[in-house]
């Protein structure tokens, strides 16, 4: 089962905040609502219940991926998560510009979980910014070769490399877990995730299957 990928924004005071999600489904159509799943460990699931609003952006293939990184793998408390990253405010929220588009809801009703917070949202704005191929979880996987952050639904603890290898030497960003292939890694290499440099790469060497 698939998921797409998104970032959800709140407001924390005046300043802008959010954080990554894969679980958000539509509930109904008229009128339009949505559920999505937030970790309460996750600074963004405070602002929403504080604020009542929040927005999701929805990610395409070719949206940058240090986004998920930015606001993936980093805490909204200490991190201005949206200082270097194109946006605007729409009914009172920040949205993503690099997306296929984006959702703004009011918080209707909440359900806790054991480790989550399930909001429910009506639907009061929403936009598609261009005709963009949307990010799926498998996607971000698969081809960005991206990992999951700990705070997700989905994440699971030290999640087993499937596809085969290409070489017995593989750099693993320490941050997000992403993984280069190849040695030695270029002395100025940034991963394309979080945008850490190589001083967070740990070399790892394997047999080759």
């Amino acid at each position: 089962m698939s998921y797409g990928v998104y970032i959800v924004s709140a407001m924390d005071g005046d300043r802008p905040t959010g954080c990554t999600a894969n679980s958000i489904m539509q509930i109904t159509s008229d009128p339009a609502s949505v559920a999505i799943s937030i970790n309460h460990d996750n600074y963004t699931n405070k602002c929403i219940k504080e604020t009542g609003k929040f927005a999701f952006s929805i990610l395409a293939e070719d949206s940058d991926a240090s986004l998920i990184g930015n606001f993936g793998f980093k805490s909204g408390i200490d991190n201005d998560k949206f200082e270097n990253v194109e946006h605007e405010m729409v009914g009172g929220v920040p949205v993503v510009k690099d997306t296929c588009g984006y959702v703004v809801c009011e918080v209707i009703d909440k359900m806790e979980t054991s480790s989550h917070t399930v909001f429910l949202g009506k639907v009061v704005e929403a936009e598609v910014y261009g005709k963009r191929r949307q990010m799926t979880y498998a996607y971000y996987h698969e081809v960005v070769r991206g990992k999951t952050a700990k705070n997700a639904p989905t994440y699971i603890p030290e999640e087993e490399e499937k596809e085969e290898s290409k070489s017995n030497v593989k750099y693993v960003c320490t941050v997000c877990g992403y993984v280069y292939e190849g040695d030695p890694l270029p002395e100025n290499y940034k991963c394309p995730i979080c945008g850490a440099g190589p001083e967070k790469f740990k070399r790892v060497e394997e047999a080759i299957v």
